[in-house]
């Protein structure tokens, strides 16, 4: 059983920030807040969502993208961080799993995911 008074605090935290519906295999464009001294700018981190969990204020997504000379990189997001400025579904994927962690072994098109018709 949870605390209520850090239910209410995680409800009020949830209900401030929009976030739009994706899923595993929907194409992201993660805008992020980078601090570097005392500057600030944003960086935008493109790829695949290939997993989602948690929930609440704890509820993460990871995006992996493929980077230079074909180099596979993977980032885990918290979905209500301040750091994270937009949420963008570029495309819908057709996937039948929840977890796409087999696209780690995939290069090339066997790694294309099918974009979900509407």
């Amino acid at each position: 059983m949870r605390n209520k008074y850090i239910e209410h605090f995680e409800k009020a935290q949830v209900e401030a920030k929009q976030v739009p519906e994706f899923k595993a295999g929907d194409t992201v464009r993660v805008a992020v807040e980078i601090k570097e001294g005392d500057k600030t700018r944003i960086q935008n981190f493109e790829g695949v969502c290939i997993a989602i969990r948690g929930e609440g204020t704890g509820k993460t997504f990871t995006v992996r993208k493929i980077g230079a000379n074909n180099i596979g990189v993977e980032r885990i997001f918290p979905l209500y961080s301040d750091s994270i400025k937009d949420i963008k579904v570029l495309r819908k994927g057709r996937v039948r799993r929840a977890k796409l962690y087999y696209l780690r072994d995939r290069k090339g098109k066997a790694a294309r995911i099918r974009e979900l018709k509407k």
